[in-house]
């Protein structure tokens, strides 16, 4: 059932886990949230995003009403604009001229409509998806060996597995879930073992018998010298490549010619990895994103894919390659074609047969011949004036796209845009002609697809405010005004649903793996009250692909491909010697117009940062807690110096997170060059080359308030937090009038105030009082501000000296997300408690026992009291 007494059951909107969760609207309009135990994804468990998402559901920011030009105006003229200017800008330039981009927050059914009208009516393929800069690299790859983008296994492979090879991929952070359900199968059977290939040391390597720290773009050399040793030791299931495989002798040729220096590793590393590998059959790769993301992503996917082909280590109980997807519905935006490549249900665009099919089903009056512009060029063909009318939906790309200046100014020349989101205050909503209110998370209907092919139903439990509509009911209306009003005459979601579903038996009908059309007759009732399932019938190899062959190519057979390491696009010069890597810190979420509203996700990494080596901060005269400036051709950014070495030399890293509205200068893809992989059209995000100097600011400042915070300075990050907001703030010209900025920064103009200034030491401190006591404090110094940033955030009337009293507990930054625990109440309870280890932590605090990724952290400040911890 949906329901359970007053629990509403759901999925969560974050990664590609699919989390089920139990949702309860609260007396307030607010909305409770736990998991939910039934469901086959979590069983009950949420990661510290997920547990917050009661949090992140306020209505601060949220668009209630279309707006043209940045004027309010109502759904008929807003609509009928947004119809017209994409019928007229068809007619006179042809379908190539138009263009959506969308996203995985979107659910299946609002994905399958955006498709079906641009490739069936509209007639153009030009519509991709943020999911380009995630996962492309590997429907590529999976089609390449498959014939189709299949994912042969599932998640309980993950715990039947006695070796999980964990590659490109910070598990513990980014799929906190899966990494439980992984620990929690090692803490069963200690013999299981656990590989990380990973140029850092991240959290997921806490849990890992073998950390291969491997060279950027190392992957292919890697994969290729594991294949080459699998041979030499008589590891290939000869019986399986014989009756199954392509391609075997062409790909162990290029194999064994691969040189292995390429992976940075030393030969005891790959001599251990390859015994690991070697010691069962029960093997399961997991790839992400240091796997995608790249010029040879797709490389790397096959590379991964031949050594399970060769050894028959594919689609049986523990053992198979597993891509984990980023987006909560990637893998829906997979199967209805949201890639400007594909068709729905996996079928193929290029393929005249698939493609009269679909045309047929839907009755659409053209369908395009060829792949549309992949997401890097489909934005170059903005800036260029070739694309004049462009749909962008539930997605960020003048934060999140790589050259994102470049984008910022593409979309901001392009002759007419629209924006769909929850939000108008974006960085790219900022730059739309039309943006268009929608509902979001928990107030919306459909259906989403996990990494283990799971569908599961997201479900309103939420009123959307103002006159926010489902994303599915604006396209179709855009549609019926186009002139396709049979084609887009959709009453619900669950017709949407049906309609999918009976096309996906058209596509089995071809042989594809997609296919659900048992449910293409589902009631709306049943519709309503769907549980979870997994496609195909998990009656079918526990609902697994490939264990005995029957690949979806054309001989039925799977494809090992012949490959080379390729080098990577921006080669490390005298001017640009670090390489830069990318990535996502624990609590926050893609540009954070959702996780940014918690005050309890903000808390623990609070701006941006880069991630240095302490002897390449030696030699650059960085010290903790500095800023530095980082720069390429592309763009730059300035960051907050995190000195650690979880990073090599040489090397650094910086979360991708920050945006115009919370940090201008921390915008990391800016620096990121648009190249791309050659096969998939994914960019290279992980592997930049920077240069970073110490940024030398005038002044340093700290900021609490009760209300938003509006910086004019060089350097400025703001989070919530209970109370309000903090931000730290940093110059290079130093105000005239110190009182008068601080009166610009707040807002506040008529409040009584306390200030302190010594011109000689360059510090100033001011606070301002009103009915509720402290509304807000300043903070300057001329070097990082030295104050309780935790206990400032609370606003306490004894602000002016940024210090606690003395019978006042300050718990410091918090470590624990989940619980709310912080470093000094870690700290003091493993001094006077005698704690040991992580588990007794546990015990006293609750920190680390929920989704246990802030455990790594917990066994450093064990290990090493006395280790900074900086970027607070």
């Amino acid at each position: 059932m949906s329901k359970m007494d007053d629990l509403t059951r759901s999925t969560c909107p974050y990664c590609g886990v699919g989390c089920g969760v139990l949702l309860r609207k609260t007396d307030t309009g607010g909305l409770e949230v736990k998991g939910d135990p039934d469901h086959p994804a979590n069983f009950g468990r949420l990661c510290s995003k997920g547990l917050a998402l009661g949090e992140t559901v306020g209505l601060s920011g949220r668009l209630t009403a279309p707006m043209i030009n940045g004027n309010t105006k109502d759904w008929d003229s807003t609509l009928q604009l947004v119809a017209d200017r994409f019928k007229e800008t068809i007619a006179k330039h042809g379908p190539e001229s138009v263009a959506f981009y969308l996203s995985g927050q979107m659910l299946t059914e609002d994905y399958y409509v955006a498709n079906k009208l641009a490739k069936g009516f509209m007639g153009t393929a030009n519509i991709d998806t943020n999911s380009r800069l995630c996962m492309a690299s590997t429907v590529a790859g999976h089609k390449r060996a498959f014939g189709t983008d299949t994912v042969p296994g599932t998640y309980e492979d993950l715990e039947l597995a006695d070796v999980i090879v964990l590659t490109g991929s910070n598990l513990a952070w980014c799929h906190p879930v899966l990494y439980q359900r992984i620990l929690a199968a090692k803490a069963q059977r200690p013999q299981m073992k656990i590989v990380v290939v990973d140029p850092r040391r991240t959290a997921t390597c806490d849990g890992a018998d073998l950390h291969l720290a491997i060279a950027s773009g190392g992957d292919v050399a890697l994969f290729n010298y594991l294949l080459a040793e699998t041979h030499a030791q008589g590891g290939v299931n000869a019986e399986y490549v014989n009756a199954n495989v392509d391609g075997f002798d062409a790909a162990l040729e290029a194999a064994q010619a691969c040189d292995v220096s390429q992976t940075g590793l030393s030969d005891a590393d790959l001599q251990a990895f390859t015994k690991l590998w070697l010691s069962s059959e029960k093997v399961v790769t997991v790839f992400s994103q240091g796997v995608n993301q790249s010029v040879s992503g797709s490389d790397k996917v096959n590379a991964i894919l031949n050594c399970h082909l060769a050894t028959g280590r594919i689609g049986f109980a523990g053992s198979g390659p597993f891509s984990v997807t980023g987006q909560p519905n990637a893998m829906g935006g997979r199967e209805v074609g949201g890639l400007a490549n594909m068709l729905a249900c996996h079928l193929d665009l290029e393929n005249a047969d698939h493609r009269h099919a679909v045309r047929q089903f839907w009755d659409a009056p053209e369908m395009p011949q060829a792949a549309g512009r992949k997401a890097v060029d489909m934005f170059r063909a903005v800036g260029r004036g070739d694309i004049k009318a462009l749909w962008i939906i539930h997605t960020n790309p003048a934060v999140s796209m790589p050259d994102a200046d470049a984008v910022r100014k593409a979309i901001a020349g392009c002759d007419f845009t629209v924006v769909s989101d929850v939000t108008g205050q974006t960085d790219t909503a900022r730059l739309a002609t039309v943006v268009l209110p929608a509902a979001a998370w928990a107030e919306k209907d459909g259906t989403v697809t996990n990494s283990d092919r799971t569908i599961s139903r997201q479900r309103s439990v939420l009123k959307a405010p103002g006159s926010a509509r489902a994303d599915w009911a604006i396209i179709a209306e855009v549609g019926r005004r186009m002139g396709w009003v049979k084609a887009f005459d959709y009453e619900n979601p669950a017709q949407i649903f049906r309609e999918h579903a009976a096309l996906s038996g058209i596509a089995g009908g071809f042989g594809r793996d997609f296919d659900i059309s048992n449910k293409a007759d589902l009631g709306t009732q049943d519709y309503d009250a769907l549980q979870p399932f997994r496609w195909p019938d998990a009656a079918k190899q526990g609902g697994r692909f490939f264990e005995k062959g029957n690949f979806f190519t054309a001989n039925g057979k799977g494809k090992m491909l012949p490959l080379s390491a390729r080098s990577l696009a921006a080669p490390v010069t005298e001017a640009h010697p670090f390489r830069l890597n990318t990535g996502r810190n624990r609590d926050q979420w893609h540009t954070m117009t959702r996780t940014a509203k918690s005050a309890r996700l903000s808390a623990h990494l609070a701006e941006p940062f880069l991630e240095i080596h302490p002897d390449d901060a030696r030699d650059l005269g960085i010290q903790s807690a500095d800023l530095v400036g980082v720069r390429n051709a592309t763009g730059s950014a300035i960051l907050r110096a995190l000195i650690t070495d979880r990073v090599g030399r040489g090397q650094t890293f910086a979360p991708m997170h920050w945006t115009g509205e919370t940090a201008p200068s921390g915008r990391i893809d800016a620096l990121v060059p648009d190249a791309v992989d050659p096969i998939s059209g994914q960019p290279e995000s992980k592997a930049a080359a920077v240069a970073v100097t110490r940024y030398n600011a005038q002044w340093y400042g700290f900021a609490v308030s009760r209300h938003d915070i509006t910086p004019d300075c060089a350097y400025w990050a703001k989070s919530r937090t209970d109370k309000g907001w903090r931000c730290e703030l940093a110059g290079v010209d130093t105000p005239e009038d110190w009182v008068q900025s601080a009166q610009r920064l707040f807002g506040l103009t008529d409040l009584s105030m306390q200030s302190v200034h010594d011109p000689k030491k360059g510090g100033f401190r001011v606070a301002f009082f009103g009915d509720h006591g402290l509304e807000a404090a300043l903070f300057i110094a001329p070097k990082p501000v030295a104050v309780m940033r935790d206990y400032l955030a609370e606003l306490p009337d004894q602000a002016i000296t940024g210090q606690a009293p003395a019978d006042r507990v300050d718990t410091g930054p918090v470590i624990c997300s989940c619980f709310g625990v912080g470093l000094n109440t870690i700290i003091n309870a493993i001094e006077t408690g005698g704690l040991g280890d992580v588990d007794q932590i546990g015990a006293a605090l609750q920190a680390g026992t929920n989704c246990g990724s802030c455990r790594p952290e917990l066994a450093d400040i064990l290990a090493n009291l006395k280790t900074p911890i900086a970027a607070q």
